[in-house]
């Protein structure tokens, strides 16, 4: 109930692209597919005036407009009337879409992250006081709240059906793993930076100790059921809106994939297994936009980092595409092969968030908001052993606090600047941590040596940091020559944090492991040996 009332204050504020036409922001764009889902055949979905906030994510999200948009019109069916409702701003209306992401999220994310923390808990013998707090800091991650609740989106349900799948596998049900991970897949594109270790932990179980055959084949064939499930209303309507003559577009000539265009052999346009190839082929055109380019506005990553002292505009789009995978490949490829030859359940969060940050880190097309992605396995690791220990705590909070400060530039932008200060605040002060206080780092928790000197000189300095950025971001006009002043060291100092986060992961994901046990055991016994000499 307070997280709910917390979530729903949040959105009292601004929203993205109130106010600002002609192509206002992600409100509108969820609001208007809402609009041509039930408006339109199935067939159209994909299709329709693409260049005004055409349909870019997979079916479960146009499924889930239409049911929101068909329930919206029962209330007010001018909300939704096509091409005529653009750009409505109506205050019932936002508290009908305000309200759609909190049911939502109580439908999806909330059970799923209860589930799993308690499951967490009880793996490794955690107290039910212990489990409560890490709980609430999970559901009052500020980050996810004022990406969904203020700024606006519906990433929890897509996180919700993630931590649904973890919950999953980490109680063995690797089948219904594969379940959810799919819908969180359908839902939004932005799961597969969790796909490569979902991957690799379920080769991993099927290959080691020994190879299981049939649980292979089980998990292939749920997997691919799964998505022929996801898709089929999509494809099967294309079929029937054949039969019924009715054209995939509403424009005189229908523009094809490129994945049809570019076959070295002629497709019969009249065939019936037209229709449903080119509903797969488009959707899956619009899902993965790669011709909109390397990154879009300025994002903590690598490729904008680099930008801002190396235009890489000037090179080719392919090109970039290429070095963006191959660079990608060789940030995941260890932790993806660490989970697959150690698939232990307890790994599987820090695989996910290590994979998770090199994907941000170097993939292509990261937007800001994907940040989200690897905070999840991280935070959700406060409900395990030593989860509010003084070191994991530090580390998932320190994380979690440069990664909502990173969002600032664009929750300003919508202006969310009051929930953003009341929300991250709130969070530092639940966790104990700077600005609220400094007891982790010089307080009794403290002494216990599980925090080096180095780790709180960096994580001190990069607080400091922040805390002088939001003064001088503040009070500091920028010249006129660098307008973007700001927003450039927020992107460069962000890159810096979010690399020392990829590092800390997938070395927690070496330890755990057991990688390293041989070495140490090595460095152990010649460590006593030079001391018994010295005797």
């Amino acid at each position: 109930m307070v997280v709910g009332l917390f979530r729903w204050a949040a959105g009292f504020w601004g929203y993205s692209g109130f106010n600002v036409p002609p192509m206002h922001g992600d409100f509108e764009a969820q609001r208007h597919w809402m609009e041509i889902t039930t408006h339109l055949p199935i067939s159209q979905w994909y299709f329709y005036d693409l260049p005004y906030w055409g349909l870019d994510y997979p079916p479960l999200t146009a499924y889930h407009s239409w049911l929101l948009g068909k329930i919206g019109s029962i209330i007010n069916p001018r909300w939704f009337d096509l091409d005529t409702s653009r750009g409505f701003e109506d205050q019932l209306l936002k508290v009908y879409m305000r309200a759609t992401v909190l049911m939502s999220e109580y439908l999806v994310y909330i059970p799923a992250a209860i589930i799993l923390n308690r499951k967490l808990g009880r793996m490794r013998g955690v107290s039910t006081w212990e489990s409560l707090v890490a709980l609430v800091a999970i559901l009052m991650q500020p980050a996810t709240i004022l990406i969904d609740h203020a700024h606006f989106q519906y990433n929890t349900v897509m996180l919700g059906f993630t931590l649904a799948s973890i919950s999953s596998m980490l109680a063995g049900r690797a089948l219904w793993g594969c379940v959810f991970f799919v819908a969180a897949l359908c839902y939004k594109q932005m799961a597969l930076y969790y796909a490569p270790a979902v991957f690799a932990y379920l080769i991993g179980i099927c290959m080691v100790p020994k190879p299981n055959i049939g649980r292979f084949l089980a998990i292939a064939f749920i997997t691919v059921l799964s998505f022929a499930i996801s898709f089929a209303p999509l494809l099967l309507g294309a079929i029937v809106d054949q039969y019924r003559e009715i054209p995939a577009s509403t424009a005189k000539e229908t523009p094809l994939p490129p994945s049809i265009t570019s076959l070295p052999f002629t497709i019969n346009e009249k065939a019936w297994y037209f229709p449903p190839l080119l509903q797969l082929t488009q959707s899956i055109y619009r899902i993965f936009p790669f011709a909109r380019g390397l990154f879009e506005d300025k994002v903590a990553n690598m490729w904008c980092a680099i930008h801002t002292f190396h235009k890489l505009h000037n090179y080719p789009l392919g090109q970039m595409q290429r070095i963006s995978t191959v660079i990608t490949l060789a940030f995941i490829w260890p932790s993806t092969m660490i989970i697959s030859l150690f698939p232990y359940r307890e790994l599987l969060p820090w695989a996910m968030a290590s994979i998770a940050w090199g994907f941000f880190l170097c993939s292509f097309q990261v937007h800001e908001k994907s940040v989200l992605l690897p905070l999840l396995p991280m935070t959700i690791l406060l409900g395990s052993e030593r989860g509010l220990g003084t070191e994991m705590r530090a580390w998932i909070g320190w994380a979690n606090m440069l990664g909502v400060w990173t969002l600032f530039p664009l929750l300003k932008r919508d202006e969310l600047r009051m929930p953003y200060g009341v929300l991250t605040l709130l969070w530092a002060y639940l966790l104990g941590l700077p600005p609220t206080s400094l007891s982790l780092y010089f307080g009794r928790q403290s002494k216990n040596g599980e925090l080096k000197v180095l780790t709180k000189m960096l994580h001190l300095a990069f607080y400091a940091v922040m805390i002088a950025w939001h003064i001088g971001e503040a009070f500091v006009l920028p010249p006129e020559n660098k307008p973007d002043l700001w927003v450039v060291l927020n992107v460069l100092i962000g890159f810096a944090g979010f690399g020392v986060c990829f590092l800390w992961c997938s070395w927690q994901l070496i330890l755990r492991s057991g990688l390293m046990e041989d070495y140490f055991g090595v460095r152990m016994r010649i460590e006593a040996a030079d001391r018994k000499k010295k005797q």
